[in-house]
């Protein structure tokens, strides 16, 4: 439907897939359990591959990005997350991007989401002013097998 579709396409949400072993705070926490799965990746995949974009991950290609933390065990406040909400969009709709990030201070209001707001800013002013320059939303920090999913058996 998407390879179909109009040239301008825009696909996005919470698609619960992460994208691969970098979206999450720790792959080894993860083996077993969704968003990770080879089918749901694949699945994803063979989405990308009619030209959509991922237009966060273009922005930040190096950067610790998560859009979900689950509620229990403090996983937002030591940023052990992933990032299963994308923006994915065709081509023509990618070039226009001047900004793409994670609202994290949305997800500290009071009683949040576990999940906080994917924005892409497709702003078109002529003087080029897109606003604030918006930092990725999470910090660099590593803790790769020192914590379990909260859903995880002990």
């Amino acid at each position: 439907m998407v390879a179909a579709g109009p040239e301008d396409t825009v696909v996005c949400g919470d698609i619960n897939i992460a994208p691969t072993d970098d979206d999450v705070f720790d792959p080894e926490a993860y083996v077993g359990q969704t968003h990770v799965t080879a089918p749901e990746r694949e699945a994803l995949a063979e989405l990308q591959a009619v030209g959509l974009h991922d237009v966060v991950r273009d922005r930040w290609p190096n950067e610790r990005v998560f859009s979900y933390w689950d509620y229990r065990a403090g996983m937002f406040h030591q940023d052990l997350g992933m990032r299963i909400d994308l923006i994915l969009a065709s081509g023509p709709v990618a070039e226009r991007v001047k900004a793409a990030w994670v609202d994290r201070q949305a997800r500290k209001g009071s009683k949040p989401s576990d999940h906080a707001p994917v924005i892409a800013d497709l702003d078109e002013a002529p003087d080029g002013d897109i606003g604030p320059v918006v930092p990725p939303p999470s910090a660099p920090k590593i803790t790769r097998g020192k914590k379990n999913l909260p859903q995880a058996p002990p």
